[in-house]
């Protein structure tokens, strides 16, 4: 709690206002019950005796000063039967507003705009909590979690693609040993190839086929394709 009220002091409050104020709720306040935010009025006359809300995880508490401020009225609303709330902002001040399951509507006037805002994202937050079943802060968490394996995703999968698409630069390294044959390589007795001269037209016809869907599928260079259909075709 300590914590807490160090950081709204920090928020232009007025310390023997929260002092007070706390005072009062040290009795008030349920196990494992924490403030989150108060809020207190500040009207542009003079207010001795200001009205404040307080926010807690389980529930909001409006205190109204009786008796000259010897006394305290407290009226709470538990999370669950709350629908809603907003805050409306003017210019000496702003509004903030809820709404219950039993369509009454509270509003505490005259707050700072710095802690209507304060109020109303600690309200949110709370709504969320007990719509979700989690805060909004833990979705954030596992939000920028999930952005961060994305991102580790899309980099491996940038480095495969790099991978894939190495240029190569010779063919012959790629090319299947029994789809290759090497024309610059001079042909001798034991070699298993007919010479062209000895092919028939089908088998030459053939051969320019089978030549060209290398040229196709990239395993040969256009002009080696070129040199070899101009010598079929000299056979032809």
């Amino acid at each position: 709690m300590i914590d807490n009220l160090k950081k709204i002091l920090n928020e232009d409050q007025d310390p023997k206002a929260i002092e007070k104020i706390t005072a009062k709720l040290n009795n008030l306040l349920m196990s494992n019950e924490e403030i989150g935010y108060i809020a207190v009025q500040k009207k542009p006359a003079v207010t001795i005796f200001p009205d404040s809300i307080v926010v807690t995880n389980k529930r909001i508490i409006i205190c109204k000063p009786k008796n000259l401020g010897l006394s305290m009225e407290f009226v709470d609303y538990d999370w669950d039967d709350i629908v809603s709330s907003f805050v409306k902002e003017g210019i000496l001040g702003a509004d903030f507003t809820f709404t219950t399951k039993s369509e009454l509507t509270h509003t505490i006037d005259y707050l700072p705009k710095n802690q209507a805002r304060k109020l109303y994202t600690f309200a949110k937050e709370q709504l969320d909590i007990l719509k979700n079943g989690v805060s909004t802060s833990v979705t954030a968490d596992a939000k920028n979690q999930e952005n961060t394996s994305i991102d580790a995703t899309a980099k491996d999968a940038n480095e495969i693609e790099e991978m894939e698409t190495e240029e190569v630069t010779n063919y012959a390294e790629i090319m299947p040993a029994t789809a290759y044959t090497s024309f610059d390589e001079p042909k001798t007795e034991t070699s298993t190839d007919r010479k062209l001269s000895e092919l028939s037209q089908d088998e030459l016809f053939e051969k320019l086929q089978n030549y060209k869907k290398l040229l196709d599928n990239g395993l040969i260079l256009q002009g080696e394709y070129d040199n070899l259909k101009k010598e079929i075709l000299s056979y032809m």
